[in-house]
């Protein structure tokens, strides 16, 4: 009987992304909610995760990698000041944490999964259920979505145009655009509360998309992305109707 090769465990690098500034709620990333910070949630959600090899915060601020470290998760560097600034991008701040493992810890990884402070809802299922959909369908990428309301679908959005309301798409179209039954389902990134893609896709063709990107689709509840004061305050509602949900039930 022929011996079948062993293959090495994939190394899958849980990076959580949390600058400190944040125009529209300051310190966003470790506001509170229900009763903890941000941040928080999001640790957790990583640490809880059944595929994650290893979990790190990137951050420019002291006293959001001290918030990081309380509740579990490694910040092991200060993310540079040219990393710090609005017009940092996401791609930028995964491609500096692959490199800074590398060549500080000799640590490669296969994949990394970007988990933003900002969707407190994801949980550790919706993480492991993302990546076993890249492994099942051999993608490149994954992204969870969220179906996009009838009502915010491009086919029924109107724009102004000198003071009157015109149709925002004008080319003739296959379908009614007004019977929501024949429009067809479109998806929209959900923050996105999780984008999982390989590292070689980032490192080597400057993306987090690569040529096979599947979806993750997730529910509108676990898709809140906060964004706003009023997001941070629907989020704690739903949150502390979770946990009362789940001591009732225990």
């Amino acid at each position: 009987m022929t011996e079948q090769p062993v293959h090495p465990p994939l190394k899958v690098l849980g990076l959580i992304p949390a600058r400190g500034g944040s125009k529209g709620i300051p310190h966003k990333n470790i506001a509170p909610v229900a009763g903890r910070p941000l941040l928080a949630y999001t640790c957790e959600a990583a640490l809880g995760s059944r595929w994650l090899s290893r979990v790190i915060l990137s951050t420019d601020d002291p006293a959001i990698a001290e918030v990081g470290r309380a509740h579990g998760v490694a910040a092991p560097f200060i993310r540079p000041t040219e990393l710090a600034g609005d017009d940092a991008t996401s791609l930028a701040v995964a491609q500096h944490a692959l490199r800074w493992l590398a060549e500080h810890d000799n640590w490669q990884a296969d994949i990394l999964v970007l988990l933003q402070p900002t969707s407190p809802l994801r949980r550790s299922h919706h993480i492991d259920e993302a990546l076993d959909t890249l492994m099942n369908n051999n993608a490149d990428t994954v992204v969870s979505v969220v179906p996009v309301p009838h009502h915010f679908s491009p086919y029924k959005l109107m724009q102004l145009e000198d003071g009157c309301l015109r149709n925002f798409w004008r080319d003739p179209l296959p379908f009614d655009p007004f019977n929501r039954h024949s429009l067809p389902t479109l998806y929209a990134r959900n923050g996105p509360a999780v984008l999982a893609s390989r590292a070689a896709v980032i490192l080597d063709q400057n993306t987090f998309y690569g040529e096979r990107v599947a979806p993750y689709v997730m529910n509108e509840t676990d898709s809140i992305d906060i964004d706003t004061a009023f997001d941070l305050l629907l989020a704690e509602w739903l949150i502390t109707r979770r946990e009362a949900d789940r001591t009732q039930g225990s």
